[in-house]
């Protein structure tokens, strides 16, 4: 359980318990290493951690780094938990395994303004894969043979360029978890723009999360 969630700090949601659960059924040697990008309130760093990993935590977010380090403090497991983009604070390190719920939302003006405050937690330009992109192109070189990527997204943000991007890295990668909600309040603000753009079917009233699951081959 997580104690604390600070004002704009994103709090552990349904994208968060699916992840956790992709987690729990990756088989991990003792004491492997383990990554968690964009930890926000550091949730899946301690679930990891849990399980007796060599765990590292990142954000971009200063409020979700400080909050990460009381909840890991409160709960008594040893993160190690740095404030930065994405990989950068790891850079020349590599990973048995690499967790990532990062923003996946389009946004309607995602092409003209990068997204600021609480919202650098969901949006992720105008057709969601500013960050997933990102870590498709970086994360494969922190991964050490038969290293594993787990990373939660929205079905709105094209799973299958996901899935397309990694394996042309040299991974194998495949979508293994789905679970549809229901449209949350960021979604129901845009509800409309996301209809004319054909990303929100007209008959749909639910949104789909995937976990796409991709492995370095030894």
């Amino acid at each position: 359980m997580i104690a604390l969630v600070p004002p704009g700090v994103y709090a552990p949601q349904e994208d968060t318990e699916l992840l956790a659960g992709a987690l729990s059924d990756e088989p991990l040697p003792p004491g492997a290493e383990v990554l968690d990008v964009g930890t926000g309130s550091g949730a899946l760093a301690l679930e990891a951690a849990r399980r007796g990993n060599r765990v590292t935590a990142v954000d971009v977010s200063w409020s979700a780094v400080w909050a990460a380090r009381l909840n890991a403090r409160f709960a008594g497991l040893p993160v190690r938990i740095r404030h930065g983009n994405l990989f950068e604070p790891v850079h020349g390190q590599t990973f048995d395994l690499i967790l990532a719920n990062p923003p996946y939302v389009p946004a309607p003006d995602g092409h003209h303004r990068p997204p600021r405050g609480a919202a650098r937690a969901w949006d992720a330009g105008a057709d969601g894969r500013l960050v997933v992109d990102r870590i498709c192109r970086e994360a494969p070189g922190l991964l050490r043979p038969g290293g594993v990527l787990l990373l939660v997204q929205s079905a709105l943000s094209g799973p299958d360029l996901t899935v397309g991007q990694l394996r042309t890295a040299g991974l194998k990668a495949a979508v293994t978890r789905r679970h549809r909600i229901a449209l949350g309040p960021v979604l129901r603000g845009r509800e409309r723009w996301l209809r004319e753009r054909g990303l929100l079917p007209a008959a749909d009233d639910k949104e789909e999360l995937v976990v796409v699951r991709a492995e370095l081959p030894v």
